[in-house]
């Protein structure tokens, strides 16, 4: 659970945010095809335009991220990431490290989905994807970021910025081969409130709760909205939504989300508890208690979200509403 932000802090109610409703999980892995998301008729793919920052000695993940962040309208050289991203313990950088920096900018990491056709829907779409690679052994790795940035289906060719190399051209099969071996790792860098080439609900999920975690709040609900747009009526992305909204001090977004939210969902007992909490805010203490009580009621004794309810309850003050209420009284 979470708790309210400054412009609430006085409250003090007991607030739900995805990440205590949520558990995540993994799908099978899909298999490592050709280039068959371009389709029969496509031609070659190469953004010519991503720039190029070459490596220096062991540090290809600052030089990576500073590639796709340069594509994303977010320049920072390698050297002002490496102090981010970079673990000399490690000689290299982590994934987590990456993800977070980007986060940092104000960007959605989106994690994409391990499969050929995924990566090269991105390319399409307009988007470098930094990829890692094992290029020795599994059992004796040199693990290495680099950037894909273009394909050609006639010749199964890719081509990378990595390395010292500004245009890199490998093999498709030899490129998979690598990235195979690295468990097929692989990112894009998303504007909050745009949607990768082919989305993937629970990786996206993922990403935009990463943002949520992060505090960045206004950040994440548009990423939600779009959510929306792709998936209407999606529950988790509603929820969501307003959640943020709420966070990022929005009452009156926050308001409305959860009572569409309950409008189709009427059972939906976190969106109940939230919105007690958001009517409180308000001074409409009475539809506060009739919407906590209803969550009680809903999720049982037992269940978490019926103790936040409950706490949510006893926080109340006993009886009336505020006079500058706006709303009519709900649920009783």
């Amino acid at each position: 659970m979470g708790s309210p932000i400054s412009s609430t802090a006085s409250r003090k109610l007991p607030f739900l945010v995805l990440a205590s409703l949520l558990a995540g999980c993994a799908g099978p892995r899909a298999s490592l095809s050709g280039l068959s998301a371009f389709g029969p008729e496509a031609g070659p793919v190469e953004l010519a335009g991503v720039p190029f920052y070459p490596q220096t000695e062991l540090q290809c993940g600052p030089a990576a991220l500073a590639t796709v962040l340069g594509a994303a309208g977010r320049p920072a050289t390698p050297a002002e990431l490496a102090g981010e991203v970079y673990v000399p313990g490690l000689e290299g950088s982590l994934q987590l490290e990456l993800v977070a920096a980007a986060r940092a900018r104000g960007l959605l990491p989106y994690v994409v989905e391990p499969s050929a056709g995924a990566l090269f829907a991105e390319l399409a779409a307009g988007r470098p994807v930094l990829v890692l690679q094992n290029l020795r052994l599994a059992s004796w790795p040199a693990w290495h970021y680099a950037v894909l940035v273009g394909a050609d289906p006639a010749t199964d060719t890719v081509i990378l910025r990595s390395g010292t190399d500004r245009r890199l051209t490998m093999s498709l099969r030899a490129f998979l081969q690598t990235w195979e071996r690295a468990e097929r790792w692989a990112m894009v860098l998303l504007e909050p409130g745009e949607l990768p080439a082919s989305p993937d609900p629970e990786r996206y999920r993922q990403a935009v709760l990463g943002l949520e975690e992060s505090g960045r709040h206004v950040a994440a609900a548009a990423a939600w909205e779009a959510a929306l747009v792709r998936w209407p009526g999606d529950a988790v992305a509603m929820f969501g939504a307003a959640t943020n909204r709420y966070l990022a001090g929005d009452l009156a977004g926050a308001r409305r989300g959860y009572e569409t939210l309950l409008a189709e969902r009427p059972d939906h007992a976190a969106a109940m508890n939230n919105l007690a909490g958001v009517y409180s805010d308000l001074g409409c203490y009475g539809a506060a208690r009739a919407l906590a009580r209803r969550a009680i009621d809903v999720s049982g004794q037992d269940d978490p979200v019926g103790q936040a309810a409950r706490d949510t309850l006893s926080g109340l003050p006993p009886e009336g509403d505020d006079a500058s209420c706006p709303l009519a009284p709900v649920g009783r």
